[in-house]
């Protein structure tokens, strides 16, 4: 299997870089989010592990930059700073000897709760066979069947993502008052977890302090939750942090180019987004794109990994 990959990412000038982008590892699948758990994880390392070099992504953005990238070469990212990164991946990513790097957003720390979970959570947590927000102009859903739900579910999502920052935190206040079930605080890091990422081996990159879509707030705004985001992270690890994720990361979309000069002049070395696709020694260390095959077999992942190698990268 490790031909195919090596073919399309040989050593040095023309080497492509994969970068697998992960959010959540469950215990079990989560049939309402189509998350996927443990089994799903642990394959998907597997196959990384078997058909491709892992470094860690700053090691490798180096490699990438001065044209000494090995062939095949992918590392591992996760978003958000979820607390089963720490409490399931960290032992599995051991198990097979592999680097990761975790980009968190650093103000849910110690109790936080993102605005997707908390509708997650709500809309999982409703009573009844009906869900009736038109008090606050979301509809009045039908939540009676698994799919009634999670159909309501990627409704809310889509409705509420791309409202003004102040606007959607409004709402979902009054979403979750409205529904009035006890939701999680034990979704996201603790400090301390943070720190026993660091303390294995593991990169900690900035997401922000609050996880806003950057192109949905004023330059001010934005360049504090930058700022802060890296500060506070850095406190707790005691170490500069060298790598960010955009939050949302359509390029264009959730970031502009104004952001990646902002992240530039906060001391970043390189930047992930979300727009698929594997970077060329050429590619802007601060736009690399990232991609995840969603395949069960084997060959069928290293199949779509090596087309992704393929895709053209949108930049802005």
């Amino acid at each position: 299997m490790k031909i195919l990959p090596s073919l399309f990412s040989p050593a040095g000038k023309n080497a492509k870089l994969s970068i697998a982008i992960y959010h959540r590892v469950l215990p079990e699948p989560d049939f309402l989010t189509g998350e996927g758990g443990i089994a799903d994880f642990e394959k998907g390392l597997g196959y990384l592990a078997r058909n491709f070099h892992i470094l860690p992504l700053a090691e490798a953005a180096n490699h990438l930059r001065n044209g000494t990238l090995p062939n095949r070469t992918a590392c591992i990212t996760f978003d958000d700073g979820y607390a089963d990164n720490a409490e399931i991946a960290l032992p599995l990513l051991q198990k097979y000897g592999l680097p990761a790097t975790f980009f968190i957003a650093a103000g849910f720390l110690d109790g936080g709760r993102m605005w997707n979970d908390t509708v997650i959570e709500s809309v999982r947590l409703a009573r009844g066979d009906q869900l009736d927000l038109s008090a606050i102009d979301l509809g009045n859903h039908d939540i009676a069947t698994l799919e009634q739900r999670r159909k309501t579910l990627n409704l809310l999502i889509g409705k509420l993502k791309y409202l003004p920052h102040g606007t959607r935190a409004s709402q979902i206040e009054k979403l979750r008052t409205l529904i009035s079930a006890k939701l999680p605080d034990n979704l996201m890091m603790t400090s301390a977890q943070v720190r026993q990422l660091h303390d294995a081996g593991m990169e900690i990159g900035g997401h922000t302090l609050t996880h806003p879509i950057l192109a949905s707030i004023d330059e001010t705004a934005a360049r504090m939750e930058i700022t802060k985001g890296k500060a506070k992270l850095e406190a707790i690890t005691g170490t500069p942090l060298r790598l960010f994720a955009y939050p949302n990361g359509k390029p264009g979309k959730d970031y502009l180019s104004a952001h990646v000069e902002m992240v530039k002049d906060a001391g970043f070395e390189a930047a992930v987004s979300t727009a698929w696709g594997a970077a060329r020694q050429d590619s802007d260390l601060f736009q690399l794109p990232r991609f995840t095959p969603w395949d069960k077999s084997e060959w069928r992942y290293v199949l779509r990994m090596t087309q992704n190698m393929r895709q053209d990268i949108q930049i802005v």
